[in-house]
């Protein structure tokens, strides 16, 4: 296969305005400028496509209908699909605060999805949370800091969890830190409410460190009394973390993202969805975990009778929130591409073969147009077309 475009390779060959990507097989043969290529060219296009890594999701819920903490492995593979077949070639899928009994329930569930490559990885999202910053957990699921609970389902999924978030403020945090490291786990921190002090300290921890969806699920920036957020945004622009970021315009302001990028670069960042099942369906109700979810001009909440329950993920796809980033929030192509593909390789220990466009790395490959509207997808080389 021979693409010709727009080719932004996240490489030092940076992006190339006349660019040719090309594969015949699971890994890339060439990427570089079309006067360069020895093969049959394609003609030019009037309007060139851009060309991309495949985008990576490390923080993801479901979609298409169908979440990955209450569905069954039918709904699982439906929901990995509808994000794959628009431009998500590496997704992690994410679950809620729940028991250990309904955790390796849902591990079970996940595991063939992730055995066959069509998930990256698990994510467990809690449940050693803050109950005050509980977002949509539910607060009888949320429990103390366990580390032997933790090595358990770390053991009984097998490898296949990649992410763990935590409060630091939680039970045992240490212990649970030296659990994930020793497992090549990324600890990721949020839904919390620590102090600067605890919180300067968790994020000296951990094989890998992220935040989970920054801003969110944490205190707001106070100049006054140095929190959570204060530690996380000097750790990110330091590089001693990757700080997830919903830019789908509803978790985050669109100056907000602006912000984020200018003053801790796109290497720190991690554009996320942070998707729940209603993610392309339409308005209506819905489930995350064991809550009821009310999705409503496209933003989904937990349903409360008595007023408007808290933001209970997002209804974007990775195009939608890195079309976002570009086109609302004003964010060069190649630092949002950057954040949603290079970071989250890196991240999850993956940037020697997918996040950019290299020979040598794996073929996933996602083809938009002007407007970064996906058009097609390339997984390991081949076309996606369910």
């Amino acid at each position: 296969m021979t693409l010709r475009g727009r080719v932004v390779t996240l490489t030092e060959a940076g992006e190339l305005a006349d660019g040719v990507v090309a594969f015949d097989g699971p890994r890339i043969d060439y990427v570089g400028p079309a006067t360069g290529f020895g093969g049959e060219l394609p003609e030019p296009a009037d309007e060139p496509p851009i060309i991309l890594p495949g985008l990576i999701d490390v923080h993801c819920h479901g979609g298409g209908g169908y979440g990955f903490p209450e569905t069954d492995a039918a709904g699982v593979e439906a929901a990995a699909k509808f994000h794959r077949g628009r431009g998500t070639t590496t997704l992690v899928a994410s679950l809620v605060s729940a028991t250990e009994d309904e955790l390796r329930e849902r591990i079970d569930i996940l595991s063939e999805s992730v055995d066959t490559g069509l998930l990256a990885g698990i994510h467990l999202e809690g449940p050693f949370i803050s109950e005050h910053r509980r977002g949509a957990h539910d607060p009888d699921r949320i429990v103390p800091g366990d580390p032997d609970m933790l090595e358990r389902l770390l053991d009984y999924a097998g490898g296949r969890i990649v992410a763990v978030t935590v409060a630091p403020e939680t039970a045992r945090f240490d212990a649970i830190a030296d659990v994930l490291a020793d497992a090549n786990v990324v600890l990721s921190l949020g839904h919390t409410v620590a102090d600067y002090e605890r919180s300067v300290h968790a994020m000296r921890r951990g094989w890998r460190v992220s935040i989970t969806h920054l801003f969110n699920a944490m205190p707001e920036l106070a100049h006054r009394d140095a929190n959570f957020l204060t530690a996380a945004m000097a750790a990110a622009g330091r590089g001693d973390v990757v700080a997830e970021v919903i830019g789908d315009g509803v978790h985050l302001a669109d100056g907000t993202v602006r912000m984020v990028f200018d003053t801790l670069g796109a290497d720190n960042l991690a554009l996320i969805t942070d998707a729940m099942a209603a993610a392309g369906c339409p308005d209506g109700r819905y489930h995350l975990g064991s809550l009821d979810v009310v999705v409503r001009d496209g933003v989904s909440r937990v349903y409360d009778p008595d007023g408007e329950g808290a933001i209970a993920g997002g209804t974007a796809t990775a195009a939608d929130v890195l079309r976002r980033t570009v086109f609302h929030a004003g964010v060069d192509l190649t630092s949002a591409a950057t954040a949603a593909c290079a970071t989250p390789a890196r991240l999850l220990g993956m940037a020697d073969s997918i996040g950019a466009l290299h020979p040598g790395m794996r073929a996933d490959v996602l083809v938009t147009d002007h407007r970064l509207k996906p058009l097609t997808v390339y997984k390991d080389g081949s076309p996606w077309n369910s």
